[in-house]
């Protein structure tokens, strides 16, 4: 079907514990923590059926106190193994802090990243090589793809994010420029603009201030209530959940879809649930499961697993170390 359809549309990558992998969420968010993170992230999609999606990620961002500036890298990959098409990404972003007020701050990040999509067509058949008598395969399709291609470009996104101590609310515009993305010479084939707004609200359930919860002491106790919608092309998407921190101990849950629409039916897709746990040095793992909830069934797709790795430190002699970030974002 996907062979014989006249248009074609994709989505990126999606990541369960996007918190987890804050650059690819908003470049704005880099060097939010107001530390050095290094992260890394894995996710295999609907590993139940014969044609799974892996994607990776891995991420380093550092905060400059003298510059009010954060700069990071990211490194992005993803693979399905129906047509062996692979996207790899690395990118470099940056952000700039504006303080608002005591503990209310605006921040405005970049990133341009270089994309390597390489694909594999040797095993597609197409109706044109198939014998309706007999049945059999011939070798030509008449199709205009070689067996291996690739195809480079450059692309560009923008972000902004208001945060204070308890709350905190972004927008992101991923692919401003549409890159042409087509393996076929002289033929074109957009990649739609991203756009994603995301937000929350931190809820104190031990009295202490949002000082001990970034420092990650010990008797922690809050809620946090989250979303994060995302549209691109014909696509529209809606999370929303909620986690509770236990110190050292993070519980949560997601449900993604867009539960009321008047112009398309209910598109339910997922329940996710998520645990993370911080191991002490600034080490956080956390891991999370997709339950499908689609027509799809989460006994065939096998639903999806993800896991991630952070590590935060401070590095260097920073004016203002040991302070951390006000920003009271989901963990992941």
């Amino acid at each position: 079907m996907c062979c014989t359809s006249l248009c074609l549309k994709a989505q990126d990558v999606q990541y369960s514990q996007f918190y987890a992998n804050p650059l690819n969420l908003n470049p704005a968010m880099t060097g939010a923590s107001e530390m050095t993170r290094i992260g890394v992230n894995y996710r295999n999609q609907w590993p139940g059926l014969d044609q799974s999606f892996t994607s990776y990620s891995a991420h380093i961002d550092h905060y400059l106190f003298n510059a009010n500036s954060g700069i990071g890298v990211i490194f992005n990959r993803s693979e399905q193994s129906m047509a062996n098409l692979s996207v790899s990404e690395i990118g470099a972003t940056y952000s700039y802090r504006a303080r608002l007020g005591f503990r209310s701050f605006l921040r405005f990040g970049g990133q341009v990243s270089y994309i390597d999509r390489d694909a594999y067509f040797g095993n597609l058949v197409f109706g044109s090589q198939i014998n309706d008598q007999t049945g059999a395969v011939g070798d030509f399709s008449g199709e205009n793809l070689g067996l291996d291609s690739r195809h480079q470009f450059v692309d560009y996104s923008l972000g902004m994010m208001f945060n204070n101590e308890k709350a905190w609310f972004g927008v992101a515009t991923h692919h401003i420029t549409q890159p042409n993305i087509s393996f076929i010479n002289d033929q074109e084939s957009r990649l739609p603009i991203r756009f994603s707004a995301h937000g929350g609200y931190r809820i104190d359930l031990s009295g202490g201030s949002s000082r001990s919860f970034m420092n990650d002491r010990s008797g922690t106790k809050d809620l946090t209530l989250a979303f994060n919608y995302k549209n691109q092309g014909p696509f529209s998407q809606l999370d929303f959940g909620a986690q509770v921190n236990l110190q050292p101990m993070v519980l949560g849950i997601w449900y993604r879809g867009i539960p009321v629409s008047e112009i398309t039916q209910t598109n339910h897709e997922s329940v996710i649930a998520l645990v993370g746990i911080s191991l002490g040095n600034g080490i956080d793992v956390g891991y999370s499961h997709d339950f499908t909830i689609s027509s799809l069934g989460n006994a065939n797709t096998g639903g999806a697993n993800e896991i991630s790795i952070r590590y935060s430190f401070l590095a260097g002699l920073a004016k203002g170390a040991g302070r951390k970030s006000s920003m009271p974002c989901f963990k992941y």
